[in-house]
């Protein structure tokens, strides 16, 4: 069975194919160099039998009446194997002669005569092989009807042409030979990087990449990765795909973790949610009891009242878990232009209308009005969230302050406190749901933050806005940053004072009315 080469290392398929090239490129050498030897010869040949037609002719032109006259054949100078020959007007053989050399002129015979035959006076060159004598290069010139025939013996060029084959032929068998060895060693260098490339592929092949953590696999050396080869392209392509490969599996193991930690989030969620329900449906069925017994024991009146107080309560965090439903499913909400110094401004007056005791204070842009594009409603939850929060979990006397400002291409609004601030364990769980500090409390203030879902909504909001929101918080300094995109205005000056002016005298006249209650503790 004959091996295709496509079943052949690479290592034998590249000696095969440089071997190739080089044969081609020898063999076209050396017939090159032949075929020029040749010309070369052959032309010093032809001026040699030129130069020995011309004396011959000189010498026949002495005796033009004898035509059969080769006596000039006996003058020395003459080379060993010159033939020469009479002819008559026909073209005709008269008389034919070739130099010896020991002896005098040796004629010719009739085959070598017949050899001969059939040459035309045209000064032309002629290879004619001479039975006895061997190849000769011959002419015939004429002269005053005088006709002769001069040859020499292409033995020498052809001697030489064969000796220069023969050294070609050696020489380039034993380069070819060299050549091949050392074509081999280097091929054999240069591919032992791929070699450990290809290795590295394999130990990573087989390793268990179906179960458990997938690290530490090997790597190509460093040696093996330079990109100013290919091999070293292969092994930094090689190290790439078993970084991405570590990546995603590392990915994956973490989105399954992920999942868990959703699924055990899912279902803390449930059973918190379950208990802050089920708080205000025990007050509403045990109030609703007793009107129903008709006990003395309590007023229907304030039965009442707090079965309506459990049943907003209740209500409120029904609403707050439909919010954050829709938020989590993506659903866009209200888009309009929103001054966030207005939205700040009425947050903090309500704020010092829910809790005067603490010191509210207000920094509003003195500039152009921060503007964003969202749902001005919930944007002004987000902040009330916030206040609230501080106003809740700090004590009276605590100075909440809350600013509006820009950075860049964002509009950024921050309420510190200097209260007591957040614990440490509780920092990083800040945003999540039904996070709360102090549970107790929380449950007895009976607002929307009760339940924890103030700052989750918060944050729920924010996100959907495009924005973020972070939290420092420290021993005396706890401080939230929301940042928003800032509202794209037309760069024409006479638009933006067109669209911004109702704006600022919206603000203007909601600032005035916080500054009235300067007194009350709120600050500008």
């Amino acid at each position: 069975m004959t091996v295709r080469p496509r079943g052949r290392s690479l290592r034998t398929r590249l000696l095969l194919f440089i071997g190739a090239i080089l044969v081609a490129v020898c063999a076209a050498m050396a017939l090159t160099t032949v075929y020029a030897q040749r010309a070369y010869l052959l032309g010093n040949l032809d001026q040699r039998v030129a130069d020995a037609a011309d004396r011959s002719l000189g010498g026949a032109s002495l005796h033009p009446d004898l035509d059969r006259d080769l006596t000039f054949l006996y003058e020395s100078g003459h080379p060993a194997g010159m033939l020469a020959a009479r002819l008559d007007t026909d073209g005709a053989i008269v008389s034919a002669a070739v130099v010896s050399q020991d002896a005098a002129p040796q004629p010719l015979t009739t085959a070598q005569r017949t050899a001969l035959a059939g040459l035309t006076a045209d000064g032309g060159k002629h290879t004619r092989t001479v039975p006895g004598l061997g190849t000769y290069r011959v002419t015939v010139l004429d002269s005053d009807g005088v006709r002769v025939l001069t040859g020499l013996p292409m033995e020498d060029v052809q001697d030489m042409i064969t000796k220069l084959m023969v050294v070609e032929s050696v020489v380039a068998v034993v380069g070819l030979g060299a050549a091949g060895v050392v074509c081999a060693v280097v091929i054999r260098r240069q591919l032992r990087p791929l070699g450990r490339v290809a290795a590295t592929a394999v130990e990573v092949s087989r390793a268990p990449m179906d179960r458990g953590e997938v690290t530490g696999l090997t790597r190509v050396p460093a040696r093996d990765t330079d990109p100013g080869s290919e091999a070293g392209q292969v092994g930094a392509a090689l190290n790439r795909m078993i970084e991405h490969v570590e990546s995603s599996l590392a990915e994956r193991q973490r989105g399954e973790e992920e999942m868990r930690r959703s699924e055990e989030r899912m279902r803390r969620f449930l059973a918190d949610a379950s208990h802050e329900l089920r708080t205000p449906l025990a007050s509403i069925a045990g109030y609703a009891e007793l009107m129903n017994r008709g006990t003395d024991r309590i007023e229907p009146v304030l039965a009442w009242r707090r079965v309506s107080a459990e049943s907003a309560r209740m209500t409120g965090l029904v609403e707050d878990l439909l919010l954050l439903a829709r938020l989590d499913e993506g659903r866009p909400l209200h888009a309009a232009e929103v001054d966030l110094a207005a939205v700040v401004a009425e947050a903090v007056w309500d704020a010092r209308a829910a809790g005067d005791g603490h010191d509210w204070q207000l920094s509003l842009p003195l500039e152009a009005p921060a503007l964003v594009v969202g749902d001005e409603a919930r944007l002004h939850q987000v902040v009330a969230n916030l206040l609230a929060n501080a106003r809740v979990h700090t004590p009276v006397g605590t100075a909440v302050v809350a600013e509006v400002g820009a950075v860049g291409e964002r509009c950024v609004i921050r309420v510190r406190d200097n209260g007591p601030g957040i614990p440490a364990e509780l920092l990083p769980r800040a945003f999540e749901r039904f996070t709360r500090a102090d549970s107790s409390r929380a449950r007895a203030s009976g607002s929307a933050g009760g339940a924890g879902l103030g700052l989750a909504i918060a944050s729920a909001i924010v996100g959907a806005h495009g924005g973020r929101i972070d939290v420092e918080s420290r021993p005396g300094r706890t401080e939230f940053t929301i940042e928003l995109p800032a509202a794209q205005l037309p760069p024409a000056e006479t638009a933006m004072s067109a669209r911004t002016a109702p704006v600022r005298e919206s603000t203007a006249r909601r600032a005035d009315a916080v500054v009235e209650g300067r007194a009350g503790g709120v600050r500008t």
